[in-house]
Formats: structure tokens, sequence, C-alpha cells
């Protein structure tokens, strides 16, 4: 409601500029727009809100979009930021934003000489090795992944996770309800 407030409170100053601008005086903008001079001046000064109706006049008589009137307002910031939370042996960090599914995280594994447990949850994965080593445990398989190796599975199947060293691996993760897979477009040729 305060940007409301700051934004209506702008209109004047902004029309009274963009009439001295034009070189136009209020009675030449009167006679133009029908609009009395004594109107544009308490529009002006701000002691009259302006209406929709006197927006789009003056608009259409200035030759600027509506927005340019009344000031656009400040797109939110679309940035996430990012906090790193601890998921057990993971780093987890989230990129995105809003509640629902499909969920997006940046994962962090460190190396570790554990023996795998597989689990298994509702849900499907799809993951990106982003550097070092990844191994992979889905059900009977076995596999190791570099940088750059992309994967997806429904997370019902048994898996486990970890580095297959030297160092570390990171991940991209997406994480999805039951049934729903990640679907890249391609450009066609």
């Amino acid at each position: 409601m305060q940007d409301i407030e700051r934004r209506l409170a702008e209109v004047g100053p902004r029309l009274k500029q963009l009439r001295k601008e034009r070189g136009t005086t209020l009675s030449a903008l009167s006679e133009a727009t029908g609009i009395s001079a004594s109107t544009l001046s308490r529009l002006e000064s701000g002691s009259r809100k302006a209406t929709l109706e006197l927006l789009l006049t003056l608009s259409e008589a200035h030759q600027v979009p509506l927005d340019e009137l009344v000031g656009e307002p400040e797109p939110s910031d679309p940035r996430i930021r990012m906090k790193p939370q601890k998921f057990g042996r993971f780093t987890a960090w989230p990129l995105s934003a809003q509640p629902g599914q499909p969920q997006a995280f940046k994962l962090l594994i460190p190396v570790e000489d554990i023996e795998p447990v597989q689990r298994t949850h509702e849900g499907y994965e799809w993951m990106y090795v982003l550097s070092g080593r990844l191994r992979a445990v889905l059900g009977d398989r076995d596999f190791t992944m570099g940088p750059g190796e992309a994967a997806e599975f429904d997370t019902r199947v048994p898996h486990w996770f970890g580095s297959a060293g030297p160092g570390p691996v990171e991940l991209l993760v997406l994480f999805g309800k039951q049934g729903e897979r990640a679907h890249l477009r391609a450009k066609s040729k």
C-alpha cells in the first residue's frame, strides 16, 4: 500500500515536468484536454488525486504511455538468496524460491568412506554432475558419473549417492512429485 501511495504522490510532479518539457501552458493543456486549468493545477500540486479518466486523457494529450505518468512499479528482485542447509551427509542450496514442485537444489557431497545404504521415498529426481565424480547406486546398478553427465530416476527405486573421490562432488538436482519427469526442450533444426 505504501508503494501505491508513493507512486500516486509522484504523479503531480511528473505531470508538471512533462507539461513544462513540452513548453505547454496550463490553459493550452486545458483547451486540448477539456480538463479545467484549476483541476490541472491541483493535479500537478498534488492537492487532487488523479483518476484513471484524467490520466488517460493526459496520457493521450502528451502522447506518452500511461505507465510513464504513474511510474512503473519496481520489479521484484528475481535473485534467489541461497542459504546452505545440511541434509544428513549433503549440503544443499535451494535454487527455487517458489513452493511446490519441482524443486531445484545444488548439492555438495563430501568424500566419505562409508558403505552405501540405499533409501526410497516418493518422487522423481533428475541430477546433473557439475564437478567431481559421483558414485550412484540405483537398485542393483552401481556406476560412476563425471562432470556433464545427467541421470533421472523414480525415487521409489532404492538409491544412494556419494563421492567417488578424490574430492567432493557438486551436482544440480531437480526433485518433483511422483511420476513427474524433467522435460528439457531442445531447439529443433
